[in-house]
C-alpha cells in the first residue's frame, strides 16, 4: 500500500498533459469527506506529549489532525510534510522553520501564528485565515486562494513560482481572491504569481517583485507601491488609482485596468 506522500505525488504527475496550474489543483483526486480529511487521529495532549518527547522538531508528517484546537503551541523546525489539518484552530501557534510542504490546511485559523522562514510548497490552504500572521523569508508555493491575510507579515517571504519542478507543473504561490488588506509584502518575490481578484487596500508592497504576475481584476487601490517591480505584470480589469498609474511601468494590459 502507498503511503499518503507517494500518493500526492501521483496524484500530481497525473496532472502532466493538463495545464500547469493542475499540480496545485488536487481537488479531483480527493475525498475531503473521507475520514483522513475530515477527523483527527491524536489528541491534543498526545500532541503536546509528542512536543515534549522531542525536544524540538517533532515529527507529524502524514499525520490527520482535522478539526484540532493547537492554538498556542510551538512546533518550530516541526515536520508537517503532507499532513492533514483542514479547519484546525492554530491561533498563536508557532511554525518558525517548519516543514508544512503538501499539508492540507483548508479553511484552518492560523490567525497571530508565527511561521517565519517556514517551508509551504504545494500546500492546499484555500480559504485559510492568516490574519496578523508572521510569514517573514518564508517560502510559500501553496494555494491561498479565497485565504484571509488581512495585516499578515509576508516581509522577505519567496511566493515565486519553482521553475525547477516544471515536471509537476508551475508550483507558485496562488494568491486569487485573496483578501490582502494591511499585508506587508515589502521585498517579497511574487514572480509569477496567481494574484487575480486579490484585495490588496493598505498592502506595502514596497520593493517587490510582481514580474509577469498574474493580476487581472486586483484591487490596488490605497496599496503602497514604492519601487514595485510590475514588469510584465497582467493588470487586465485590475483596480488602481490615476495617481498609482506611474508606479506600473511595464505592466502588461494597464490599458484595461480600471482608473479611479
Amino acid at each position: 500500500m502507498r503511503s499518503f506522500g507517494s500518493w500526492m505525488f501521483l496524484a500530481a504527475a497525473a496532472c502532466l498533459p493538463l495545464p500547469p496550474a493542475c499540480a496545485q489543483d488536487m481537488m479531483s483526486h480527493v475525498d475531503l469527506s473521507s475520514p483522513e480529511f475530515s477527523k483527527a487521529e491524536m489528541t491534543r495532549a498526545e500532541i503536546e506529549a509528542s512536543l515534549k518527547a522531542s525536544h524540538g522538531g517533532a515529527d507529524f508528517s502524514g499525520r490527520s489532525l482535522n478539526g484540532l484546537d493547537l492554538s498556542g503551541l510551538d512546533f518550530s523546525g516541526g515536520n508537517f510534510r503532507a499532513a492533514r489539518m483542514n479547519r484546525a484552530k492554530l491561533s498563536g501557534a508557532k511554525f518558525d522553520g517548519a516543514v508544512l510542504d503538501q499539508v492540507w490546511a483548508m479553511a484552518a485559523d492560523f490567525s497571530g501564528a508565527s511561521l517565519k522562514k517556514a517551508s509551504l510548497f504545494g500546500s492546499q490552504l484555500q480559504g485559510s485565515k492568516f490574519d496578523g500572521a508572521d510569514l517573514s523569508g518564508a517560502r510559500v508555493t501553496a494555494d491561498l486562494s479565497r485565504a484571509s491575510l488581512r495585516n499578515a507579515k509576508l516581509t522577505g517571504a519567496n511566493l515565486a513560482a519553482d521553475m525547477k519542478n516544471q515536471s509537476m507543473g508551475l508550483m507558485r504561490g496562488v494568491l486569487k481572491s485573496a483578501d490582502l488588506a494591511g499585508a506587508d509584502f515589502e521585498g517579497a518575490n511574487l514572480t509569477l504569481t496567481d494574484l487575480q481578484f486579490a484585495k490588496f487596500p493598505g498592502a506595502n508592497l514596497k520593493g517587490a517583485s510582481l514580474v509577469e504576475a498574474e493580476a487581472g481584476g486586483a484591487d490596488f487601490r490605497g496599496a503602497i507601491l514604492d519601487h514595485t517591480n510590475f514588469n510584465g505584470t497582467d493588470m487586465t480589469s485590475a483596480r488602481i488609482e490615476a495617481a498609482q498609474e506611474k508606479a506600473f511601468a511595464g505592466a502588461k494590459n494597464l490599458e484595461r485596468a480600471f482608473k479611479e
